[in-house]
């Protein structure tokens, strides 16, 4: 029989283009604040998600933190890999197989990229130049063109999530923009603009998981699911992403026992571009469908709204190392069901929600998506 598992510590880095610091350093950051955090020195296993670090990486940054003599297992999923080792550390520790994992999850892509992360050249596309911010483009468009959404809708995600990382004194943006401002900020994929889109990040995350020790307020994992995408073509109505998405939450959804995402209370989700936030948020089910921009207008899915959304200021704001990327929405849900996120808290939040999916391969509808439910218990 499978045991309940708890995320007894949390800690990121500041995330931002730091090629000054290296991956031992940013890494250094996320563990020592999690083993602090959680009140331990020692782990008995640690899964590492990274995407374009170097071969040996996991090893190299643990040696220097003092971690070693462990099963250290690195894994790749595109954006999901820092989720991605979450899922396996949570799933050691309810197997019983260890009984304190660590999930790192760790980038530095301003010393890698310039700017958009360049295709594979093997897949179509790559061959063709189509990066990912055209893909997501691609999917506004067809947004745009069935009345789905306005221009202005998916600005006003752009708009929320800066906002919110104001009160994030980890993030790399932050600003007070007016919907304009972001539609007049530089084209990139039309019709998504520079503030629509997620900037080059370096950073690292950290979650330190194990057996629930019965204290008052402590996180839990309730739901999880990982999914890899399936073939997607002609036979899905829905834009790239929206169908891996939705299946991903409905195993996570009901390994947690819910019936209705009513008691969802704040999520953070993959806002690589403001286009990802309106198919998720309705994919996930927190928005019907084709209400997801105009519940970004509303103001439904911000700070004060019925259900916040990215309230770290997400992707867009804070940054998106892609490794880190999950174990920091990991972090700041579990900050936000504690209680002690200052100016972004959700008041009286129970029950939260992260979201990460990355996507890269050709003809399948996404590399892989995470589902996680933690509740505070």
């Amino acid at each position: 029989m499978s045991a309940p598992v708890a995320v007894l510590g949390v800690g990121t880095s500041h995330f931002g283009r730091q090629p000054g610091r290296d991956l031992i350093a940013l890494a250094h950051d996320a563990v020592r604040e999690a083993f602090d955090d959680a009140a331990v020195e020692q782990v008995d296993a640690v899964w590492v998600g990274t995407v374009f670090a170097p071969a040996g990486v996991a090893q190299r940054v643990l040696r220097a933190i003092g971690i070693t003599g462990v099963p250290v297992i690195t894994v790749e999923n595109a954006c999901a890999s820092g989720t991605t080792a979450f899922a396996e550390a949570r799933e050691a520790v309810r197997s019983g197989r260890h009984g304190r994992v660590l999930a790192l999850g760790l980038e530095q892509m301003s010393t890698a990229f310039a700017g958009a992360i360049v295709p594979e050249p093997t897949d179509p596309e790559g061959r063709t130049g189509l990066a990912l911010p055209a893909l997501y483009a691609m999917a506004a468009a067809r947004l745009l063109h069935e009345g789905a959404v306005t221009p202005e809708q998916l600005a006003a995600v752009s708009v929320k999530n800066h906002a919110h990382a104001t009160h994030n004194p980890r993030a790399q943006y932050s600003g007070e923009y007016t919907v304009a401002q972001v539609l007049d900020s530089p084209m990139i994929a039309d019709p998504l603009t520079r503030l629509q889109c997620c900037p080059v990040s370096d950073g690292a995350a950290a979650a330190v998981l194990g057996r629930p020790a019965g204290a008052a307020g402590e996180v839990v994992v309730r739901g999880l699911a990982l999914r890899s995408g399936t073939t997607w073509n002609h036979r899905s109505p829905h834009v790239w992403g929206h169908d891996l998405v939705r299946d991903t939450a409905a195993d996570a959804y009901a390994e947690a026992g819910l019936d209705a995402l009513d008691d969802v209370d704040v999520a953070e989700v993959h806002d690589a571009f403001t286009v990802g936030e309106v198919v998720t948020t309705e994919a996930l089910g927190l928005c019907t469908p084709g209400d997801g921009g105009a519940a970004a207008a509303a103001g439904v899915t911000a700070l004060g709204g019925k259900t916040p959304v990215n309230p770290s200021g997400g992707l867009l704001s804070r940054g998106h190392p892609l490794g880190a990327t999950g174990l920091a929405q990991i972090a700041e849900i579990t900050w936000q069901l504690r209680g002690t996120t200052g100016g972004r808290q959700v008041d009286g939040a129970r029950l939260g929600l992260v979201e990460t999916m990355g996507g890269g391969v050709s003809v399948l509808d996404g590399n892989a998506c995470v589902v996680a439910l933690l509740e505070r218990r």
